[in-house]
């Protein structure tokens, strides 16, 4: 199984607990984010998510809530990949910095073998949808939805 670590840092125009809103209602990622095409519950803190970058496969994974309260919100993931995404929300001037830490190990026998191969493509392939979420996300608050 390859390990991956991703590391970013946003800045948003909207108060900590507004982007929390947003961040922890995952039933309506697939309005916000372009490669979230399906969120299914499973209970009240686990969701099965079906995403999709620019490569051609479809991830699916299963996301249980760890925390949902700010400064931090966690979730564990199984699935294509295991691991946790954990979103540190910090109080700026202008609204908030939001700090992505995620550790993830790739599962299954076709991505774990891209992972070998191909782990350039597999990160230009996360920056590609983690860019998709910023906008999303920034379009989302504007809309103050």
């Amino acid at each position: 199984m390859a390990d991956f670590v991703f590391e970013d840092r946003w800045y948003l125009a909207a108060p900590v607990p507004r982007v929390a809103t947003v961040v922890v209602d995952l039933e309506y990622y697939p309005l916000w984010w372009p490669q979230i095409l399906a969120v299914a519950s499973l209970g009240p803190d686990d969701a099965r998510v079906l995403c999709r970058s620019t490569l051609p496969y479809t991830l699916d994974l299963v996301l249980h809530a760890v925390t949902r309260e700010p400064p931090v919100l966690e979730v564990e993931l199984s699935g294509d990949l295991e691991g946790h995404v954990a979103w540190t929300l910090h109080p700026v001037a202008a609204g908030t910095r939001m700090d992505l830490y995620q550790r993830v190990g790739v599962r299954g026998v076709v991505l774990s073998r891209l992972s070998r191969i191909g782990a350039p493509l597999m990160r230009w392939n996360h920056a590609r949808m983690m860019r998709g979420c910023l906008a999303g996300l920034r379009a989302r608050l504007d809309a103050g939805d």
